[in-house]
């Protein structure tokens, strides 16, 4: 994206995106993913879809809520800190506000049978939101052997062993700084995305691909 000046304009369209973006939080951070792409990337044009990609990947990999770590990461690269803290804002209000709400009047309706049938909708829409997000994740994660394999490798280690998520991205991590290492002795490419598929990079200090 290029720069843009910061300015109150810019902070305000930041801050307004991520308030219409967070009542879509409800049911888990990750059914967050798809709406925050189709603003960001889709409608506003402020980062690219890679570009994005990689700040939501970074954002499952450290402590905290995945939806409030998007927006602050994003609004950071947009204007930075006056736009992470916008962005930040502008996802916890309404998060908050529906909370309180929704903790009042829950009080009140939890033994309805229509409330009962009204949440166990929102649970099952929740979980096509979050294999969305997962689909269009993968659309520039996985774009060659190495990634398909190390998709397929962490899917089965967390079924079989349950290992902590966080475990799974540190040993990833290590594995792909191996790999990286492994391909430069053998002198094979190392690309970072699917658009390098006809150009031949060396990246010392990231992990992707085989360039085959």
């Amino acid at each position: 994206m290029p720069d843009q000046k910061v300015s109150w304009k810019l902070l305000g369209e930041v801050f307004l995106s991520f308030l219409k973006i967070a009542p879509v939080t409800f049911g888990g951070g990750y059914a967050v993913i798809p709406a925050i792409e189709q603003e960001v990337v889709e409608k506003r044009k402020w980062l690219e879809e890679q570009e994005t990609a990689d700040v939501l990947a970074v954002s499952q990999s450290i402590p905290g809520a995945i939806a409030i770590n998007s927006a602050t990461f994003i609004g950071y690269k947009i204007a930075r800190i006056p736009g992470a803290i916008a962005a930040m804002l502008g996802m916890l209000l309404p998060t908050f506000l529906i909370v309180i709400g929704l903790c009042a009047v829950f009080l009140h309706i939890q033994d309805s049978p229509k409330a009962a049938a009204a949440f166990k909708a929102i649970k099952a829409s929740i979980v096509a939101l979050i294999v969305y997000a997962g689909l269009k994740i993968a659309r520039s994660a996985i774009f060659d052997k190495t990634t398909l394999c190390t998709v397929l490798a962490t899917t089965l280690l967390m079924v079989v062993t349950g290992m902590n998520p966080v475990f799974v991205m540190l040993s990833g991590i290590a594995v792909g700084i191996l790999q990286v290492k492994a391909k430069e002795l053998l002198g094979l490419a190392v690309r970072l995305n699917k658009e390098d598929d006809h150009e031949h990079f060396v990246y010392k200090d990231y992990f992707i691909g085989d360039g085959i």
